[in-house]
């Protein structure tokens, strides 16, 4: 009974979810998969038009071994801002397939694809992660396009980085200033990567590869390529590794978090051991973290005990509990990831097992003009905008650097909709995350045309 009580308050919240649709996007694009995705990724923008541009996205396919596993490699028509019209918004069909998502080319992944990562310095270069010791790094750009049928053996990745010595599944980074790779796994290891080398080669290959090349395997395993080793290996976790994270201007200095509940910062000039590990940063598994970007003493971490909590390294000391600048508490369950917002420093989403997507703003926190009204509404401090448009868990989300208040996310709701699964593509309205003085201006523009129509 309690199921199917918690199944028809998920469809409640999604009903009136829709409902409110029109006025609180200014777009959505919503696409039905075929199978599962773990992980969605932007990618570079292809091409401006005066409406909308096209942009590059990444995403997995997890299958059930009818077909091989892919990473797919699509091309998204993102509307504008104030382009979309309101109808336009509200009529999208759960089970459809979006006719703004186009796939472009298909990669036969060598296992299920759990996590990707693109790397900042070259729009073509991802890596991704599978149940294995090693981390995948592929040049999209050069991969031939393979058609996904049974008995297809696996595309050969371009570079392999070795050095885990268990299954590394999930905890995977970028640093956004050199062409360094980040890895955590199951041997409760943080290893890094220098791929900078390999980088100018991987283009000078794959332009000799012949048109098609679909790579040796060996018992329907890749061939072997091109390997690199770890520059070092970071022992300090007694779990697995579920996250890991750069400092956003250093590939000297990172994070991770794990299901030991520790959070740790690490210096790579320093050694091998952690600079401070904060021994129980969570009441539970920590599953995710990020490093602000914008202020890079913040860092965010979210966990099995539902909560997100920001901590300033300034203020970390390794052992006991840790002391977070604040505790955000709007989900009910497991939090899976967040992730800082590109366009304001003190906004950042969190996405849940509950298949809820928060945006938060710790900025506001403590400010009772802009609190009041929503903790009277019973949401927590910092929540301003929540949606509601998946109906399972949100395993993955990534804002958008060229369109920064545009979101794609992937839910594993697939039974809902007749399909493997739901990415939708969205972007709140804009008076919701302007300022308020700038919004109060704008609105007050129409107040004569409002007044006429409400005394006609």
């Amino acid at each position: 009974m309690r199921d199917r009580a918690a199944e028809r308050a998920v469809e409640d919240r999604y009903t009136q979810w829709k409902s409110l649709v029109p006025v609180l996007y200014d777009w959505l694009a919503n696409h039905n998969l075929v199978w599962p995705s773990l992980s969605c990724r932007w990618g570079p923008q292809v091409e401006q038009a005066t409406y909308k541009n096209r942009q590059r996205l990444y995403l997995s396919e997890q299958t059930d071994g009818s077909v091989p596993n892919t990473l797919v490699i699509a091309n998204v028509e993102v509307v504008k801002t104030r382009v979309a019209a309101a109808e336009h918004i509200a009529q999208f069909n759960e089970e459809a397939r979006s006719p703004f998502v186009k796939k472009n080319k298909t990669i036969i992944h060598p296992g299920e694809v759990n996590r990707i990562r693109e790397l900042p310095q070259n729009s073509n270069i991802v890596a991704t992660h599978t149940d294995s010791p090693d981390v995948l790094i592929w040049d999209v750009d050069t991969q031939p396009n393979r058609q996904p049928v049974l008995g297809a053996t696996p595309s050969r990745p371009d570079l392999t980085l070795t050095g885990h010595q268990d299954n590394a599944e999930f905890a995977l980074a970028m640093s956004p200033t050199e062409p360094f790779v980040l890895s955590g796994g199951k041997d409760k290891s943080v290893v890094l990567w220098s791929i900078h080398d390999h980088i100018s080669s991987l283009a000078a290959d794959g332009a000799q590869k012949p048109a098609g090349s679909k790579g040796g395997s060996v018992n329907g395993k890749p061939a072997d390529g091109p390997t690199v080793q770890a520059r070092g290996i970071f022992q300090g976790h007694d779990d697995t590794v579920e996250d890991v994270q750069f400092n956003p201007s250093s590939t000297n200095e990172f994070c991770s978090v794990g299901d030991d509940s520790c959070l740790i910062l690490w210096d790579a000039r320093t050694g091998s051991s952690p600079v401070v590990k904060v021994e129980k940063a969570h009441n539970a598994d920590l599953h995710c973290v990020d490093w602000n970007p914008n202020d890079v003493n913040l860092i965010l971490t979210g966990s099995a005990d539902t909560t997100v909590r920001m901590y300033d390294r300034r203020n970390l000391t390794s052992g006991g509990v840790g002391s977070p600048v604040h505790i955000f508490e709007g989900h009910t369950a497991a939090v899976l990831c967040v992730q800082w917002s590109p366009a304001k420093g003190s906004v950042f989403g969190s996405s849940a097992e509950d298949g809820l997507l928060n945006i938060w703003d710790h900025s506001k926190i403590g400010k009772v003009e802009n609190n009041a009204g929503a903790e009277n509404a019973g949401y927590p401090p910092g929540l301003f905008f929540r949606h509601a448009g998946h109906r399972d868990k949100v395993v993955d989300f990534h804002w958008n650097t060229a369109d920064p208040w545009t979101i794609v996310s992937v839910s594993e709701d697939g039974e809902k909709t007749g399909g493997g699964g739901t990415l939708q593509i969205w972007r709140m309205i804009d008076l919701i995350y302007r300022p308020e003085e700038e919004v109060i201006e704008e609105l007050d523009k129409f107040k004569s045309h409002l007044l006429t129509c409400s005394s006609s």
